[in-house]
């Protein structure tokens, strides 16, 4: 019988009839294994976990900070669904309750106030108000305007001012052209690329327009009635005359434009036919 001779390396790399596993995985190995440590413990080693909360404050029994259970919010409104709109409502309410003894002025007597919008005040506080909600605040806040302004206390003002809006539209006040030393007015209009002025006199009803008379100035019968419509729908045609000036665009721009121009001129002579040059 001829034996075979067969290398180590070989050897080690054979399998055991018992035995899945190759030979060398089954001899035994010198390697070193960390034991680990179970604890039940809930302070880990310092070097693992981070440091302890402190949740600071003053000190409790046995000299220790007090531990609290749970955080506490600042306002009992976190628990609503709108905790903002909810302590708005309640500053003001309690403001209507507090002052309600002040004397108040007559309706019609009352600072008008533009409130802020709704969308704007939805904005500001990031919630989802219905307009149902914010007119209970717009309530108070009326009741509130209505406290005599000579005995209206400052948190009052404050509360007020918190709710105005930026620009009051109802201070706005109509500059009226002023009437020089020779009775003229000066009116000015702008209709697309053209731009006019006019100046308006008590006359016989004459009308100028950049040195012309109307029929030379404006070739169609509609331009030239648009020029002095303010004078026709007035019934004030012969009672002023007209020195115009008109540039850019075209004819029927620059007739457009005088038309604001003279009606603008003639309200700084007669204010109350404000409404009909409306219409």
């Amino acid at each position: 019988m001829k034996v075979t001779w067969v290398p180590a390396t070989l050897k080690e790399t054979l399998q055991c009839a018992s035995s899945p596993r190759s030979i060398s995985f089954s001899r035994p190995r010198g390697i070193n294994i960390r034991p680990r440590n179970f604890t039940t413990s809930t302070r880990l080693r310092a070097g693992i976990a981070a440091s302890e909360i402190d949740f600071g404050g003053g000190k409790g029994e046995d000299g220790k900070p007090p531990f609290y259970a749970r955080l506490i919010p600042s306002s009992p409104s976190y628990f609503t669904a709108q905790p903002l709109f909810t302590d708005d409502l309640l500053a003001v309410q309690t403001l209507v309750e507090r002052y309600s003894n002040l004397p108040t002025v007559k309706p019609g007597e009352a600072p008008r106030v533009a409130w802020r919008p709704l969308s704007d005040y939805r904005d500001s506080v990031g919630e989802v108000v219905q307009a149902s909600k914010y007119s209970k605040i717009l309530q108070a806040l009326h009741r509130l305007n209505h406290i005599h302004p000579s005995l209206m206390p400052e948190p009052v003002k404050d509360a007020l001012n918190q709710y105005k809006r930026d620009i009051n539209p109802f201070r706005n006040v109509v500059k009226v052209a002023p009437i020089d030393k020779l009775g003229r007015s000066l009116g000015a209009g702008r209709r697309k690329a053209s731009t006019a002025r006019a100046w308006l006199v008590e006359g016989t009803g004459e009308v100028l327009v950049n040195g012309k008379s109307l029929v030379d100035a404006f070739g169609r019968v509609h331009d030239r009635e648009s020029v002095i419509w303010a004078l026709k729908a007035t019934d004030r045609i012969d009672k002023y005359n007209v020195w115009a000036l008109a540039s850019g665009g075209g004819t029927t721009g620059q007739a457009e434009a005088l038309t604001l121009a003279v009606g603008k001129a003639l309200m700084a002579h007669e204010p109350a036919l404000k409404p009909a040059l409306r219409r």
